[in-house]
């Protein structure tokens, strides 16, 4: 696969009926629960659960999304979505990208960029990461600078 940048965590996403709007592909906001799905995932893997969020009284929460829809994907579409953790202030913020693919055709259908700010859960005000986070998330932190130069 062509990703934008080197070492992502993929998903592999099949469009499904529900996923259809009336124009006769994937709704937008069903893009936008793909990046969740995938970002969810990605952070699961980087053994920073729900519980794990819960137990330390804190989440990345979104701040902002930035998508670049490129080309539409319709039912039955075999998809994959990666993601990649590009900047971190080791404090607050964090921001991943994303690229989705339909291998089939090697068409990128979608590029965006979210940034996520630590919370506490029991409040819901910006607090400072976690060492857990901190060492978490920054073990999957990458240079965001493309491939071919």
């Amino acid at each position: 696969m062509n990703w934008d940048l080197a070492n992502p965590f993929v998903i592999d996403i099949r469009v499904e009926t529900d996923d259809i709007d009336g124009l006769g592909h994937a709704n937008n906001a069903v893009y936008v629960s793909w990046l969740e799905r995938c970002a969810w995932r990605h952070s699961q893997s980087l053994g920073l659960d729900l519980s794990e969020y819960r137990r330390l009284d804190r989440a990345m929460a979104v701040v902002r999304h930035e998508i670049d829809y490129l080309a539409a994907a319709y039912e039955g579409d075999e998809l994959q979505l990666a993601t990649w953790i590009v900047e971190s202030d080791q404090r607050v913020k964090m921001q991943r990208r994303f690229q989705l693919v339909r291998p089939a055709d090697a068409a990128t259908l979608l590029r965006a960029s979210t940034t996520f700010v630590c919370i506490e859960l029991s409040s819901g005000k910006p607090k400072r990461m976690p060492v857990e986070f901190v060492e978490g998330y920054g073990q999957a932190l990458i240079q965001p600078y493309p491939l071919e130069l």
